[in-house]
C-alpha cells in the first residue's frame, strides 16, 4: 500500500501529498501522523497540498480529523498550497476546516508554524523572569 512521506523538520512534522488522495491512503497519513507527532512530540504539522486538484467530503473531513487530532495532541497544524476549485469545493460541500490555519505555500506556512512555536516560549519566559519569591 502507498503511503505519504512525513519529514520531521526541527518541532514540526511536513508533509507534502504528492499524489491523488483516496479514502484508503487518508486514513493510513491519520494515522500515521498521528503516530509521529506522538513519537517526536511535535509542535507543528506542515501539509503541502499543491498537488492536489480535487477534494471531495471524505478527504476534507480527513484533513479536519487530521488537524483536530494534533490539536489533542498540542500541535499546530497549517495547510498549504491550495488550489482554488479545491478552496471553492471545500466551501460549497459547507467544510470550513476547523482549526486548519491555511498559507499560500510551504514558506508562509512555516512562518506561521514558527510565529505560534515563539508564541508558546515567550508567556513561560515572561512568567519565570518577572516571578521572584
Amino acid at each position: 500500500m502507498d503511503r505519504i512521506p512525513i519529514l520531521k523538520v526541527g518541532d514540526c512534522l511536513l508533509v507534502t501529498i504528492q499524489v491523488d488522495m483516496h479514502d484508503e491512503l487518508a486514513m493510513s497519513l491519520q494515522e500515521d501522523l498521528t503516530s509521529q507527532i506522538a513519537k517526536y512530540a511535535s509542535r507543528g504539522v506542515l501539509i503541502d497540498i499543491s498537488s492536489l486538484e480535487i477534494v471531495d467530503s471524505f478527504i476534507g473531513r480527513m484533513l479536519a480529523n487530521i488537524a483536530a487530532m494534533s490539536r489533542v495532541l498540542d500541535a499546530q497544524t497549517v495547510l498549504t498550497g491550495m488550489q482554488p476549485a479545491v478552496a471553492i469545493t471545500l466551501v460549497e460541500l459547507g467544510m470550513a476546516l476547523p482549526g486548519i490555519k491555511t498559507a499560500l505555500n510551504v514558506e508562509r506556512g512555516m512562518e506561521l508554524l514558527q510565529a505560534y512555536l515563539n508564541q508558546d516560549v515567550e508567556p513561560e519566559e515572561t512568567e519565570n523572569d518577572g516571578a521572584q519569591e
